[in-house]
């Protein structure tokens, strides 16, 4: 199961054209829900994605979670969210390209919390994004910053960590 998940992944990265970005965005980010840990707190109830303003990538998540679970029998609830102040536990925050330029604060905002923050945006990753959607060679491709993802309390696996360009 694990080796035919990491040959879907690797397809995908393969896979080009904007207009398939945010589809397949969505399955990254499910498949991520595989290959991390969160701590006991956040694996009760709903697992949570929260989206950050408008993006396209808030239909393919939601449609994804009509048909997925989180390790079998949590639900996964998507939401929109218009502004910081509306920020609370979940377990994924995703800052589209739009609304980059508030990274920092959102990062400020999430600091003592486990919430995994996935951002789309070339240079976010080192920033302090945990995991950053990037074009490379035409490519979809994610950077994941060990160091953030380290203060977030959350544990990676070593078949993510290959898939990933490590920043």
């Amino acid at each position: 199961m694990k080796r035919s998940l990491v040959i879907l992944l690797f397809l995908l990265i393969q896979i080009t054209g904007y207009s398939q970005t945010h589809k397949f965005q969505s399955v990254f980010i499910y498949s991520f829900t595989r290959y991390i840990q969160w701590p006991d707190a956040y694996n009760q109830g709903d697992f949570e994605i929260l989206v950050l303003g408008d993006s396209p990538i808030v239909d393919e998540l939601k449609n994804m979670a009509l048909s997925k679970k989180v390790n079998g029998d949590r639900t996964i609830k998507v939401t929109k969210i218009n502004g910081l102040n509306e920020i609370r536990k979940c377990n994924i925050l995703y800052v589209p390209s739009n609304k980059s330029s508030q990274i920092d604060n959102v990062l400020t905002k999430v600091s003592a919390q486990s919430i995994l923050v996935v951002t789309e945006e070339p240079g976010l990753g080192l920033k302090g994004s945990n995991i950053n959607f990037i074009v490379k060679d035409g490519k979809l491709a994610f950077e994941l910053n060990q160091a953030a993802i380290a203060k977030k309390n959350l544990r990676i696996s070593n078949e993510l960590s290959r898939l990933a360009i490590m920043i």
